[in-house]
């Protein structure tokens, strides 16, 4: 009887060592293999009885870990903040911000070829001149419609424009400026880079076309004259253009008319005192969120002056009955790099009022 592992029929002929052969547990003949049992399980009992042969992952809770999901959320914060920060403050690139220069300004007087004329009254001489249409104080610098530029909102665009009135009523309506002492109001609306050039304007007055303080403001001489009606006559224009994807600039012309009579004496007749500025302001991004303004050129033309006094600290307006002093303007040297030019004009017989 053969072993356990024989075949039914027997060892195979040819077969070596029978029992003992090393190939003998897995060499089957055709009768072993007729004699085997085959059983095939369904797919319940495979499913019950039987250990799937792929052994399944718990599901994920998430994509990514606690870990890796904060240092993304960070990254995105820092990036967004940078480019916020970039967008906030372009000035902090060296391309996006001019460099401040100094204000050029021109202060020419005009001198009458005549008497002043004078009237009791400010209103008098108003409808005899031709200033009878001008509007009286701040409603004569009117603001024009504000629209968007190319890189400029609306309201950007407006804030420029508000500045710049805001400077021209201060600067040259308010009577404590006027009277010549407050200066403060002036100042705060200017770019702090300019700041050290007004300073010193004030504190050493020049006719060099840089210090002069009747270029940044007006004011006249309070020991000279002083109003003689709170109506100021006012008109003009303010105009606002881009000049580059960082820059508004903003140019106002004004004709501004004063009635003013001699310091401390009532009784004593009105004139009229008329005053053309034109004024370049120039804002950069930061200007335009401190409502503050750069100051490029002041050209003013104001009389009746003497072309032979002084008018680069006080304007010393000639009052009613009173004629231009003979001399002209302070002499020029050519040979001084930093002088202006010392320039007068003659006013017009039409500026003055027909009394």
């Amino acid at each position: 009887m053969g072993g356990p592992g024989d075949p039914p029929e027997g060892t195979p002929e040819g077969a070596p060592g029978g029992g003992e052969d090393e190939y003998r547990s897995v060499v089957f003949d055709e009768s072993f293999v007729r004699a085997a049992r085959l059983q095939e399980y369904s797919a319940r009992e495979r499913m019950a009885d039987h250990t799937p042969a792929v052994r399944r992952r718990p599901p994920l809770r998430g994509s990514l870990s606690r870990q890796a999901l904060i240092l993304i959320v960070l990254i995105v914060v820092a990036f967004g903040t940078a480019i916020y920060m970039g967008a906030r403050n372009p000035q902090h690139s060296p391309a996006a911000r001019q460099p401040t220069e100094p204000v050029r300004m021109t202060v020419i007087p005009l001198a009458p070829q005549g008497a002043v004329p004078g009237a009791a009254d400010a209103e008098h001489l108003y409808a005899h001149s031709p200033a009878a249409h001008f509007r009286s104080g701040a409603e004569g610098v009117p603001l024009p419609a504000a629209r968007r530029t190319a890189h400029f909102s609306d309201e950007q665009v407006l804030n420029a424009l508000t500045t710049a009135k805001n400077y021209i009523v201060r600067s040259a309506l308010d009577p404590e400026v006027l009277a010549g002492g407050e200066i403060r109001s002036v100042r705060v609306l200017l770019d702090p880079d300019q700041l050290d050039q007004f300073d010193e304007s004030f504190e050493r007055p020049a006719a060099d076309g840089r210090h002069a303080p009747t270029g940044w403001l007006v004011r006249f001489d309070p020991s000279r004259a002083e109003l003689a009606d709170d109506e100021i006559k006012v008109q003009g224009s303010l105009r606002a253009a881009e000049s580059d994807a960082s820059t508004l600039e903003v140019t106002a012309d004004h004709t501004l008319v004063y009635p003013l009579r001699p310091t401390g004496d009532d009784r004593a007749e009105a004139s009229l005192f008329t005053v053309r500025r034109e004024l370049h302001f120039r804002f950069d991004r930061d200007d335009l969120r401190m409502h503050q303004a750069e100051l490029v050129v002041s050209y003013v033309q104001a009389g009746p002056l003497s072309c032979a006094e002084d008018s680069a600290n006080h304007l010393r307006p000639l009052l009613a009955g009173q004629t231009a002093k003979a001399g002209g303007p302070a002499g020029t040297d050519p040979y001084t790099t930093d002088s202006a030019t010392a320039l007068c004009g003659a006013l017009a017989p039409g500026a003055q009022p027909k009394v």
